[in-house]
């Protein structure tokens, strides 16, 4: 495969979604064609198991059932975008990956982690990113970030603060033993965390041979 995935990660409110638009534009700019895509979500299928597993209704999911539908969704974006993507040589934004199973459902929900890098190798056929960008930040100010784009809370959203201090506490585990997962500081301002995003990308394009 010719083409670059690069995965934003990071906790509830930690600004994934306008770092990857900010990111699309300069790629863009750069003359690099780009692809942005998310899990759960990216595909058809994606998008109704998205909606099970975020409607704040569901209040029955468990645990495990869970885990299997967010394995479901990432299989199905695998073969159906990330591959035939990848293989055309795009450079792919992904909002998620597999570290976010880790982190909420293993850190966060208590999972066995083993079991979910077994479902991971599943799910992916060991596809892995080349690139993963932690968006750190607290989360008390991801959280009152939400709140403050009045957005409505979705399943995952409204766990209690314990939860999202796991979740967070996983990402900083994950961070620590992989050297691919780069830490950005998401508390700034947007313009300096961007900055900090296309410092630690224009290294790689050039490795990579983009650019």
């Amino acid at each position: 495969m010719n083409g670059r995935l690069i995965v934003f990660e990071g906790v509830e409110g930690c600004g994934k979604t306008s770092q990857m638009q900010l990111c699309q534009e300069w790629l863009q700019n750069l003359g690099i064609s780009v692809v942005v895509t998310r899990e759960p979500g990216g595909t058809p299928l994606g998008l109704d198991l998205r909606r099970l597993l975020l409607d704040a209704e569901n209040k029955t999911i468990f645990n495990t059932t869970e885990l299997l539908l967010y394995a479901a969704d990432r299989s199905q974006h695998v073969e159906q975008k990330l591959k035939p993507n990848l293989e055309k040589g795009n450079i792919i934004l992904c909002d998620r990956y597999t570290d976010s199973t880790i982190a909420y459902q293993g850190y966060g929900r208590g999972l066995d982690i083993n079991l979910i890098k077994q479902l991971n190798a599943i799910a992916t056929g060991g596809l892995e990113s080349d690139l993963t960008l932690w968006l750190d930040v607290d989360i008390e100010v991801g959280l009152s970030r939400k709140r403050a784009d009045n957005d409505i809370a979705d399943r995952i959203e409204l766990e209690a603060i314990a939860f999202h201090r796991r979740v967070q506490q996983g990402y900083s585990q994950l961070q620590a033993s992989q050297e691919k997962i780069v830490r950005i500081d998401a508390s700034l301002n947007k313009e300096a965390v961007q900055k900090m995003i296309q410092t630690t990308l224009s290294d790689r394009l050039k490795g990579w041979n983009y650019v």
